[in-house]
């Protein structure tokens, strides 16, 4: 597959196959003459951020490295907060380059960023991902609503006089019988996550939401019980599993009774291990999550540093790969990984954005 880099190249061909292998036989004088010289200062371009996204901008950093005369990037998975806390303390090529997001930057976070001379960013949404609850191949099987999701994660529940108390569920079977009687036990990401932060918005902030139209709640209480889905129980119900996806795949495989919330990517990878619960009847796949079909999904982001470029080694040319139809588009590389690709028109759209090094509002 060609790519055309824009700006160090006259014409560089990349080859993206399945196997991720560059023919770097083509970078010769008779092709593309002299190599450009690189910066001097010897920077790095260096992602933090997000452990959904990692694993997608580590294979184009690796496909980046292989294919071109710009050194690998580092990424460093540090949970979509941390990242943007890094990325937001400054300029130059000593701070980080790129942040990985599962989410949109927030008004606070970019507070940050003008507060320390990072005023220039470029927001670049990459595709879908769905979360998942998943648990053992070999353990009982889910199927959820977003109700009961609440149900079984909330802090604080309703009781029969419309009290507000301490969740009193223990086990899933109490709260409906067609769930398996096994306790209530969910390892997820840390607050610092945005897995984390999107799980809260739409299936325990939309589930409180589902259990009030269900119990035909109205008034001062319907509007207490819907602020309740934005607390997670604190008893062991609930239990931060740290930023990577990958440790709560293990953690899983150890405790067969447990459910783990994690990324759709990482249930692709590992669909040999784990499965998936449906969520409202619908299992999380492929098809489901590029419909909108599955509702519990979020927008994956990567943010540009564009004060960085000129400063740090090819950070146009990696968002000229990134952006390449070969790359995240319906049969590029990154859909191997398990990226949920933007629909064509959006693709389009965001890469000339991207390109033309569009910046984002101050303001966030």
């Amino acid at each position: 597959m060609r790519r055309h880099l824009i700006a160090m190249f006259s014409a560089i061909w990349l080859v993206a196959c399945g196997s991720g292998d560059a023919d770097l036989s083509r970078f010769d004088d008779e092709t593309v003459g002299e190599p450009p010289a690189l910066p001097s200062s010897g920077a790095k371009l260096v992602f933090v951020g997000s452990s959904t996204v990692s694993p997608f901008s580590t294979t184009v950093a690796e496909q980046f490295g292989a294919a071109t005369r710009f050194r690998t990037p580092i990424v460093e998975t540090t949970g979509t907060g941390g990242g943007f806390k890094l990325f937001c303390e400054g300029i130059g090529p000593a701070t980080p380059s790129v942040s990985n997001a599962s989410r949109p930057i927030k008004a606070t976070e970019m507070a940050v960023c003008v507060e320390n001379g990072v005023t220039e960013i470029v927001e670049v949404p990459i595709g879908f991902d769905g979360i998942v609850l998943a648990n053992a191949t070999d353990a009982p099987t889910f199927s959820l609503t977003k109700s009961q999701i609440f149900q079984g994660l909330a802090a604080r529940l309703p009781d029969e006089n419309g009290n507000m108390v301490e969740n009193p569920n223990e086990r899933w079977s109490e709260i409906a019988s067609s769930l398996p009687d096994l306790e209530i036990k969910v390892f997820g990401p840390p607050p610092t996550s945005g897995t984390r932060d999107a799980f809260m918005e739409i299936a325990m902030e939309l589930g409180a939401e589902e259990y009030v139209e269900e119990k035909g709640l109205e008034g001062e209480l319907a509007e207490t019980v819907e602020k309740a889905g934005t607390l997670l129980r604190s008893d062991g119900a609930w239990i931060d599993a740290g930023e990577n996806d990958a440790s709560i795949i293990q953690t899983l495989i150890k405790n067969k009774g447990a459910l783990g919330v994690l990324g759709f990517s990482f249930l692709e990878q590992n669909a040999d291990r784990v499965k998936a619960a449906t969520v409202n009847g619908i299992n999380p796949t492929f098809e489901a999550i590029a419909s909108g079909e599955y509702k519990v999904s979020r927008s994956m982001y990567i943010y540009v540093k564009k004060a960085n470029i000129g400063l740090v080694p090819g950070l146009v040319e990696f968002v000229d790969e990134f952006t390449s139809d070969g790359t995240w588009g319906p049969t590029g590389y990154l859909v191997e990984k398990g990226l949920i690709p933007l629909p064509e028109a959006r693709r389009a759209e965001v890469r000339e954005k991207a390109l033309a090094l569009e910046t984002m509002d101050s303001k966030g």
